[in-house]
């Protein structure tokens, strides 16, 4: 008998030696790991189709506290994210969920949110289809930022400290890469920060929606690239920023047709 079996989300694999692969999955109960999976190359593969990227499994695996990598052992699929390849666009944004959760997600250390955030997500794909991927997109990169302690406040200006959504004097807020927030239009003169983006107040007000409801509860069910772009873009640069590394599916989704 394998020494655990953990439900599980495949983040990654790549291949090793001739028939093996190594594989990054990330578990309900022990967090991210790495793995080897022998002969999961061959046409007779004990894993079949459960190692295909955000793969909802129950995991099989032998682990030691001298090894890095676990021995997996098999895999019993639970849901298969199959059916949304056909969508070019849901598949970019399957890609994009796996590269964030793969550079998010620490080793070995459990977050039951961020697994119920992925599983939130797909299930939203899976009931909108092509037509759920923007605001999937949106909100899993929010809360990911959110849950992995980088989200700042979103109403207050980095700045001065004055508050962006005061009723009688809303302020304009911008944000620029390598920046941890967002700053007024006054700052943004003082500061020169030249290179720099709006971030609208209706984007700002979903942010503050999604942070407070379900995917499938918000007010707004018509999302389009258009909505809330500016917020993804500058989520993408917190995520960026704080992982030192440019984000290859990102560009990818805003460009795919």
């Amino acid at each position: 008998m394998p020494a655990r079996v953990s439900e599980a989300l495949v983040l990654r694999t790549y291949p090793l030696k001739e028939a093996d692969l190594v594989v990054s999955f990330f578990t309900r109960d022990q967090g991210k790991l790495r793995g080897v999976a022998k002969r999961a190359r061959r046409p007779k593969s004990p894993f079949g189709a459960g190692l295909e990227r955000l793969s909802h499994v129950r995991m099989a695996y032998f682990q030691r506290e001298t090894r890095e990598l676990v021995n997996l052992d098999s895999c019993e699929l639970i849901h298969s994210q199959f059916g949304l390849v056909s969508d070019y666009r849901a598949g970019v944004a399957l890609d994009y969920f796996a590269e964030v959760g793969e550079q998010l997600l620490p080793a070995a250390e459990p977050s039951e949110k961020f697994f119920r955030l992925l599983l939130a997500v797909l299930e939203h794909l899976k009931t909108a289809g092509g037509r759920g991927v923007w605001q999937a997109v949106t909100y899993f990169s929010l809360w990911a930022v959110r849950l992995s302690g980088w989200l700042p406040e979103l109403n207050v200006c980095l700045g001065c400290g004055c508050l962006l959504d005061e009723p009688e004097h809303p302020e304009r807020a911008f944000f620029s890469r390598g920046r941890a927030g967002l700053i007024c239009g006054d700052c943004r003169r003082t500061l020169g920060a030249g290179n720099s983006w709006e971030l609208s107040a209706e984007s700002r007000s979903l942010a503050s929606e999604m942070l407070s409801k379900a995917i499938g509860k918000l007010s707004k069910t018509d999302w389009e690239q258009a909505t809330a772009a500016d917020l993804r873009r500058f989520l993408v640069q917190q995520i960026e920023s704080h992982v030192e590394r440019r984000l290859v599916t990102a560009p990818m989704l805003e460009t795919a047709e």
